[in-house]
């Protein structure tokens, strides 16, 4: 079976796929780090959705979330975009936890893994 990597770094690939899984990596705001977190989860699920478009695959297939919150507080912000986003009825495995990210302009990330089409 191959591997197939998407955006490839030194450090990491944005994701990877492997069999019938794609696995991201944490996905934080490019564009609005240091705004809201509607803003900023907002722009990581649309991340998301072209990551697992360009990986065979879409939201409908995500089997587990991990999202990580700056602040536990914010809980309810994020969580409405969430829910906007997600399609009733296949929603994933889910956990949030607080913890401090990469740098103080984050206050999301979001690291999915899902199943091909």
């Amino acid at each position: 079976m191959s591997i197939t990597r998407l955006d490839p770094g030194p450090r990491m690939s944005q994701g990877v796929a492997y069999g019938n899984l794609v696995f991201l990596a944490g996905q934080v705001a490019e564009t609005k780090a240091g705004q809201s977190v509607t803003e900023q989860t907002t722009e990581i699920l649309a991340q998301i959705d072209a990551l697992l478009d360009r990986a065979g695959t879409d939201k409908t297939r995500i089997l587990s979330a991990n999202i990580y919150l700056a602040d536990i507080a914010t809980f309810g912000e994020m969580n409405k975009v969430w829910e906007s986003w997600v399609v009733p009825g296949v929603t994933p495995a889910r956990a949030t936890i607080e913890a401090k990210l990469a740098a103080p302009q984050y206050t999301v990330e979001i690291q999915v893994v899902a199943a091909k089409k």
